[in-house]
Parts: structure tokens; C-alpha cells; sequence
């Protein structure tokens, strides 16, 4: 399972911890399944905690709150994130600034 998908998801749960399984593939772009695996292990790693809530009298649903380890873990993980989106920014920048300078040379 991917850093991403687990930052995703505890950046998505942190904002509305209601969310249905369902909500939160799709939001994610993937699977129930694949949802599910995730919560699953966001779980085990002590990140996210459930709790019971009543949607409705018929129905029982889930809240999925971020504990302390969850809020820090998710701040290591925006970290590291940021400091890899940010190289790729800089290797992009340096190639486009090549392919720039090619295409000048090109034109002339």
C-alpha cells in the first residue's frame, strides 16, 4: 500500500471521519475492496481508531477518527510527500528549461 494513498486517506478521514467505505474509494479512485484494505491497515498501525455511531435507527455506522500517532504519522507522511513532489518539480523545471533552450536553437 502506498504513502500516497495512506496520506490520501487520512487527509480525507481527518476532514469527514463519517465517510462510508464506498465514499472514501471513490474518492480515492479505487476499489471497496482496496478502500478497505487501507482503513484495514491505517488501523493496525494504531493511525485511525473506529467508533460506533447510529446514522439512522435501523443502521450502525463507523467513525473513522485519527489518533495522536495518526496526526503525526500524517505530518511525517505530508513531509515526505512535499519533499518528493518538490525534486520532481526541480527535475521537471530543469528539463523543460533544456528542451526551451533546444527548441530555440532549433528555430533559428
Amino acid at each position: 500500500m502506498s504513502d500516497e494513498r495512506h496520506l490520501n486517506a487520512l487527509r480525507l478521514l481527518e476532514e469527514k471521519p463519517e465517510m462510508t467505505q464506498r465514499e472514501l474509494a471513490a474518492a480515492l479512485g479505487v476499489s471497496v475492496g482496496a478502500a478497505n484494505y487501507c482503513l484495514k491497515a491505517l488501523v493496525e498501525k494504531g493511525w485511525v481508531k473506529l467508533e460506533n455511531f447510529q446514522r439512522s435507527k435501523t443502521k450502525a455506522r463507523y467513525l473513522y477518527v485519527l489518533t495522536p500517532s495518526g496526526l503525526a504519522g500524517k505530518a511525517r507522511l505530508t513531509t515526505a510527500f512535499l519533499k518528493r513532489k518538490l525534486q520532481e518539480h526541480e527535475r521537471l523545471s530543469a528539463e523543460i528549461r533544456l528542451l526551451q533552450e533546444e527548441a530555440q536553437r532549433s528555430n533559428l
